[in-house]
């Protein structure tokens, strides 16, 4: 399919990079935390992909060389912006005031463990965006996104062994910050939901 676009075909570009899009927005969203951020970061990077398409070599996958380009993207919006942005954990969110009832999709659904869901879903999200950047980027990777350790030092440029010590690590940093608030919710639901 690359060769065909890079022969004239560009109209099957969408079709290439439409499996990837969900990947390239979550990892764009790990760093940018706000939706527009990542929307932007995203298609800058399949615009990026679009014009760098010849320069890609079938060594790694082209997932990993596309979600590579996200993350060069993202940071480099960071540095311009001048420091990184960084939400306080401390600091509760007011989302002005006033709270409308949630129609359910569900009847069978009750409110209370839909209501434990989202808490937990919220302090997943806080954990996870509180590691340092190498280790999130490494977790993203390799537990959210699935990807192989192979696929992830390639995506980030960094050795294998790198990623195996990063990922223990950023496991290591969720285990000893979840425990104790995980440990506080029902004992009968010892689930946890993902994103």
């Amino acid at each position: 399919m690359i060769a065909s676009i890079l022969a004239g075909e560009t109209q099957l570009y969408h079709e290439l990079i439409r499996p990837y899009e969900r990947s390239v927005y979550i990892m764009a969203l790990s760093y940018m935390k706000n939706e527009a951020d990542a929307e932007d970061v995203a298609q800058e990077a399949f615009l990026k992909a679009f014009h760098h398409l010849a320069t890609f070599r079938s060594e790694a996958k082209f997932s990993t060389w596309l979600v590579g380009i996200a993350l060069n993207e993202a940071r480099s919006r960071l540095r311009h912006a001048g420091a990184m942005r960084m939400e306080s954990i401390d600091e509760i969110s007011e989302e002005g005031g006033h709270t409308s009832p949630t129609i359910l999709r569900d009847w069978r659904e009750v409110p209370s463990e839909a209501l434990e869901r989202k808490e937990i879903r919220e302090i997943l999200q806080k954990a996870i965006t509180s590691l340092p950047d190498i280790y999130r980027e490494v977790f993203l990777l390799r537990d959210v996104e699935e990807l192989n350790n192979v696929e992830t030092a390639a995506a980030l440029c960094i050795t294998v062994g790198n990623v195996k010590v990063r990922l223990h690590r950023a496991r290591m940093m969720l285990q000893k910050q979840l425990t104790p608030l995980l440990r506080n919710m029902n004992p009968k639901r010892r689930w946890i939901p993902w994103f």
